[in-house]
């Protein structure tokens, strides 16, 4: 079963679907990337609570792991998003 046929399985809203999808797509070898939220909300036509509410429920199922990014003068970025396949 290949990981489309599982999340499709997993019985997730259909948001947390898609941002799995547009974040699966967008992740190098090692299954990171770090889109911002606005840049997933702009090309998803989603709003961005809808995006943040689906990035929750991947986190919360296990299907995405979430590590906050910093810039050097302390402020934050965009999070790095490890896509994983439970």
């Amino acid at each position: 079963m290949g990981y489309f046929d599982s999340i499709y399985a997993a019985d997730l809203p259909h948001r947390a679907v898609t941002v799995y999808m547009y974040l699966r797509e967008r992740a190098n070898k090692e299954g990171y990337c770090w889109p911002a939220v606005s840049t997933m909300s702009r090309e998803l036509s989603l709003s961005r609570s809808t995006i943040q509410r689906a990035l929750r429920e991947l986190e919360r199922t296990g299907w995405l792991a979430k590590e906050p990014r910093w810039r050097e003068n302390g402020s934050s970025s965009s999070n790095r998003y490890l896509v994983l396949t439970p």
